[in-house]
């Protein structure tokens, strides 16, 4: 399944009336220029779970990083890291769901 489809049916499976209502996923473009992708995981299998920044960069067009705080999903790469970092959030849900 690729990864747009994943995250619609993510949203769907987790849609309780309520959550929905607020800004959910979030994809906006920096200035580095890249992406940031920010989910919010508060009714989700990972919502206690804290990951502080994690930096990896193998050169200046080639970087991602990723936080889990305040019940958020943060993550950003480089121009070319979109389905990547959603690719994060996925693994990050399906190794927790799974154990």
């Amino acid at each position: 399944m690729d990864i747009i489809d994943w995250i619609q049916d993510w949203f769907a499976n987790n849609c309780d009336g309520t959550w929905e209502k607020n800004e959910i996923i979030q994809i906006t473009n920096i200035d580095n220029p890249g992406w940031e992708v920010e989910i919010d995981i508060s009714k989700t299998s990972i919502s206690n779970l804290e990951v502080k920044w994690i930096l990896n960069e193998n050169r200046k067009q080639d970087w991602y990083g990723v936080k889990i705080e305040n019940q958020k999903f943060t993550a950003a790469g480089d121009i070319k890291k979109l389905p990547f970092l959603l690719n994060l959030f996925r693994d990050m849900i399906e190794k927790v769901e799974h154990q």
